[in-house]
């Protein structure tokens, strides 16, 4: 058969045939709309014409539909599905990518051809499709000779080598380290179900017998909260933090890349790579990124050593790293009447999903959702549902992947299958995937705070997507600026505990009870509790980045987990009390998903966020007047206008840090 990959699909949306799709699909369709798109810019470049934004910066907007459908799709399942035969193209599909990209914008001919428009007379999506294009290309090195474009191209094709190398080893890892338990005592203080789970995984990964105790992407893992063992709780802690530096290492390769973008930094014109980063970022220089992350980490850790005291003084001796999630957990059971394990009840994926994340979207927006079970799909766990606007047109399509399985790389994220573009009459099919533990079969699917949070927070991203109204797809949704794109999955965030969101789907899965609101009152005072451990942590993995990524071409690293340790304790961080969110040899956000230099933006986005949130509880919280207003101004605008334009034309001014201060518990900390 054709390959489908070749020709728009005639399913709803486009959505892709995954019913026959191969990795030789991917393959095939990559190399031909690879070269199919060469043709095309070479028409543009051989028009005899004047140029006009039809036949340069639209032509070039328009071309390569084929490679973009094949790499959109490809990159999607690799991260939710990366079966062997998908991984084992990983490398040549990366390296047909980055050639592509220098095709593109290491192309004299072509950048001559688009610099020889007067954009003057441009105005609105036109005007600023133009302007990021001639600015990517600058970035991009099209200012270079063509010996320095050479080099250019090499160091791109290692960096591209060097990233799938990364990303497939960190899921080997992730699988290899996965702690295996001879008994169910060592397991004390997981609920029944937990341990269900623990020994269904052992079998499905060949144990005879036994508990196994899968690992999810961060430093510290969810079960830590649970076991009451010490001994269990550093086992699991161990095979985390050991991850990437013995067998199967990958810190080398990180190391590696991070000196290569040095080198191509400096070959741009940049002191470091985190200039180039911050030349698409709203961080106004290195030294702002740098100050703010320095102001953060002085009051968080101060708020984090009075944690640790509390901590010591309910385990009676001091904590150790993996101590540290079971006796905060006590703490928020015993000082605040928070139980995290018992929480789970409560938080019934389904519940969460439909009566929480969707029914917040229908009150803020009037969307409303419908399953499809109609259109196949890269795994059977995945589902589909149709979003409708409020006037009950079609608006996109949302998948939600949520379970953990061993073709799955750790944490939760955001991508699209398709984009907002009408120019193209294209509408969004947008993803969630997360990695909730898979419960013992006929188990109901529960849901830590974290994890209902964190479902929260993708659907930000998702609805970035999906409320997109631009023409042009490289302006569209979630196309903004890294330490912008962040912001509105963060505001999606604030409705968990919301009044009027929380009793809608907090029902114990058993007993149909709502969540009490004695609880739910706990819950909120508990909220400042952990934030100098959550700060501190998320702060030394964002520190740990910057210091990747501002090295010079000629530094050099001997020993990468010297360098971590040196970098964190000159910081001022205790690594050995808390460590890091992402050590390097599993931080794949900066190594493999596109985050160098880039993790600082969650924090520089919740600015924005705590900002926006004070808004929303000054003018009545979760109302359609205000849903309204935050899509109209923001969240519809994607990049077809700078951001922060965006966000004061919705605010009314640009964002205070105070909120920020204020939610973090970091006022007036020492």
């Amino acid at each position: 058969m054709q390959n489908p990959l070749l020709t728009p699909s005639a399913r709803p949306y486009q959505w892709p045939a995954f019913d026959v799709l191969t990795a030789d699909h991917y393959l095939e369709a990559a190399k031909l709309g690879a070269a199919e798109q060469r043709n095309e810019l070479q028409r543009i470049i051989d028009d005899q014409g004047a140029p006009t934004f039809a036949n340069t910066f639209l032509a070039l907007e328009s071309s390569g539909q084929v490679l973009r459908r094949a790499m959109m799709t490809y990159f999607s399942v690799l991260s939710a599905h990366g079966t062997e035969p998908i991984r084992a193209i990983q490398t040549e599909m990366s390296s047909i990518y980055s050639a592509q990209e220098d095709e593109i914008y290491l192309n004299q001919s072509l950048y001559s051809r688009l610099q020889a428009l007067d954009c003057s007379q441009l105005t609105g999506e036109d005007a600023r499709l133009a302007e990021q294009t001639l600015k990517e290309f600058k970035l991009a090195g099209a200012d270079l000779d063509e010996t320095q474009k050479q080099q250019l191209k090499q160091l791109n094709a290692q960096l591209s080598e060097l990233s799938s190398q990364f990303s497939n080893r960190v899921l080997e890892n992730q699988n290899a380290h996965a702690v295996h338990f001879d008994s169910a005592e060592e397991l004390a203080g997981l609920s029944d179900q937990a341990i269900e789970s623990a020994a269904q995984a052992a079998k499905q990964a060949g144990h005879s017998s036994g508990y196994l105790l899968p690992l999810v992407s961060p430093t510290q893992q969810p079960v830590l909260e649970s076991l009451s063992d010490s001994e269990a709780r550093r086992k699991v802690f161990s095979a985390s933090v050991s991850r990437g530096v013995g067998e199967n290492p990958t810190v080398q390769l990180a190391a590696d890349m991070a000196k290569l973008r040095a080198e191509r930094a400096t070959l741009l014109g940049f002191a470091n790579h985190a200039e180039t980063v911050l030349a698409q970022a709203t961080a106004p220089s290195t030294a702002a990124v740098e100050e703010r992350l320095r102001e953060l980490t002085k009051a968080a850790t101060a708020n984090a050593h009075k944690e640790a005291e509390v901590l010591g003084n309910i385990a009676g001796h001091e904590v150790n790293a993996w101590d540290w999630k079971y006796y905060s957990n006590q703490v928020l059971r015993e000082q605040y009447a928070v139980d995290s394990e018992a929480l789970r009840d409560y938080f019934e994926l389904d519940r969460v999903l439909i009566d929480g994340v969707f029914a917040t979207a229908t009150k803020l927006y009037g969307i409303t959702f419908v399953e499809r079970f109609d259109l196949p799909t890269y795994h059977e766990q995945v589902r589909v549902f149709e979003v409708f606007d409020a006037d009950g047109s079609p608006l996109a399509l949302y998948t939600g992947d949520y379970l953990a399985r061993e073709t799955k790389k750790g944490g939760a994220w955001m991508t699209s299958l398709r984009d907002a573009a009408s120019y193209f009459d294209e509408r969004p099919i947008v993803t969630n995937t997360l990695n909730i533990s898979a419960p013992a079969e006929g188990d109901p699917i529960l849901l830590t705070l974290d994890e209902t949070n964190t479902l929260f927070h993708e659907f930000g991203h998702a609805l970035h997507g999906m409320f997109s109204n631009g023409q042009y797809a490289s302006l569209s949704g979630t196309s903004v600026p890294r330490d912008f794109v962040e912001f509105p999955s963060q505001v999606n965030e604030m409705w968990v505990l919301d009044k009027q969101v929380l009793p809608g789907y907090a029902v114990h899965h058993q007993t149909g009870q709502l969540l009490d609101a004695q609880t739910i009152s706990k819950i909120r005072a508990a909220g400042l509790w952990g934030q100098g451990f959550a700060t501190t942590e998320y702060l030394a993995a964002s520190v740990l980045d910057w210091a990747w990524h501002t090295i010079s071409a000629d530094t050099a690293i001997g020993d990468p987990v010297q360098f971590e340790q040196q970098v964190l304790e000159d910081a001022g961080f205790d690594t050995a009390l808390i460590p890091p969110r992402y050590r390097t040899g599993y931080f794949q956000h900066i190594f493999a998903n596109g985050y160098s230099a880039g993790y600082y933006s969650y924090i520089w986005s919740e600015v924005l966020d705590a900002d926006t949130v004070q808004w929303f509880e000054e003018n009545g919280g979760l109302m359609r007047e205000n849903g309204n207003r935050f899509r109209e101004e923001l969240l519809s605008r994607g990049n077809t206008r700078d951001p922060l334009e965006s966000y004061e034309l919705f605010r009314g001014r640009t964002a205070r840090v105070e909120p920020l201060l204020r939610r973090r518990g970091l006022v007036n900390a020492e």
